[in-house]
C-alpha cells in the first residue's frame, strides 16, 4: 500500500515538529549543515541551564542571540499554514513541536491544539519566583543580563535548556496525542533530543501510520514507515492533500 492509500482519510493526525519546518521562515536549525551549533559548537554552552544560572558571560550570550533573533520577524511558511488549514477543514491536528517560534498558532492552529515541549520564547519566566512576562517587554528594557522587576532573580526566556526536565503535564498530554494518532509525521525534526523524539515509538506501538520528513537521516527512520527527503514547504501541503483525498 502506497503512501496516499495509507494516510488518506485519517481523522487524528498527530504531528511532531522540529527546527526545520521553520527553516524555510529565515529560521535556522540548530544540527543541520549550517545549523547555529553546526557552524558554533561552543554556542551549545549558552543553551545549558546550570551554564545559563552560573555564568553571567553565558547569559549575556544567550539574551544577545535572541535579542535579535529571526523568529521575531519570521512568518509561517506553507507547511504551517497547510497543516493548520487541514485543522479548519475537520481533521483533527494536534501539533507536538520541539520548536519555540509559536509560529503554527500564527498560521492559525488553535493553541489548545499546539503542545511546546521545550516552550515558548514568546514569555520570559524568573527563576526564583512565580513572575512572569511578555519577552518584548524583558528585551525593551535593553538590558544584557535582565534581572526580575519583582525579586531582583535571574530571568530566563521560558525555553527548556539541556538539564532541565519537560513539563510533565505537557509531555503527557503529548504521549496520549502520539497514541491516539491514526498517522504521525515527523517533520523537519533530527529526532536526536528524547523525550520528544520517543513519541515516534509510541505512535507506532498504537499502529500509526509514522512519516519522517527530513533532509538528514535519523534515527526512527529504519522504523518508519515513510521516510521523505523532500523539501518540507512542498511535501507537507502535499501530505496535507492526500490525507483529504
Amino acid at each position: 500500500m502506497d503512501l496516499i492509500d495509507r494516510i488518506r482519510g485519517a481523522r487524528l493526525i498527530g504531528v511532531l515538529t522540529g527546527a526545520g519546518i521553520s527553516t524555510a521562515s529565515g529560521i535556522p536549525d540548530y544540527r543541520g549543515p549550517d545549523g547555529v551549533w553546526t557552524r558554533s559548537p561552543s554556542a551549545v554552552n549558552a543553551f545549558t541551564l546550570q551554564n545559563f544560572l552560573a555564568d553571567a558571560a553565558v547569559r549575556r550570550e544567550f539574551w544577545r542571540s535572541y535579542a535579535g533573533h529571526a523568529a521575531w520577524r519570521a512568518e509561517p511558511n506553507a507547511a504551517h499554514r497547510a497543516l493548520a488549514d487541514l485543522d479548519g477543514e475537520g481533521v483533527a491536528v494536534r501539533v507536538l513541536t520541539q520548536n519555540v517560534d509559536g509560529l503554527h498558532q500564527k498560521a492559525g492552529l488553535a493553541a489548545r491544539k499546539v503542545l511546546e515541549l521545550h516552550g515558548s520564547m514568546h514569555t520570559t519566566a524568573c527563576t526564583a519566583c512565580p513572575a512572569r512576562f511578555p519577552t518584548t517587554e524583558v528585551l525593551e528594557r535593553g538590558e544584557d543580563d535582565p534581572r526580575c522587576p519583582e525579586c531582583g532573580g535571574i530571568l530566563k526566556l521560558d525555553v527548556v535548556l539541556f538539564g532541565q526536565t519537560l513539563d510533565g503535564e505537557i509531555l503527557g498530554r503529548a504521549r496520549s496525542v502520539a497514541a491516539a494518532s491514526e498517522v504521525f509525521l515527523a517533520i523537519g525534526s533530527s529526532l536526536q533530543v528524547e523525550p520528544a523524539a520517543s513519541l515516534c515509538t509510541i505512535a507506532l506501538q498504537s499502529r500509526a501510520t509514522l512519516v519522517i520528513v527530513n533532509h538528514q537521516p535519523t534515527p526512527y527512520d529504519e522504523e518508519a514507515d515513510f521516510v521523505l527527503r523532500e523539501d518540507i514547504e512542498t511535501v507537507v501541503p502535499e501530505l496535507c492533500a492526500a490525507v483529504r483525498a
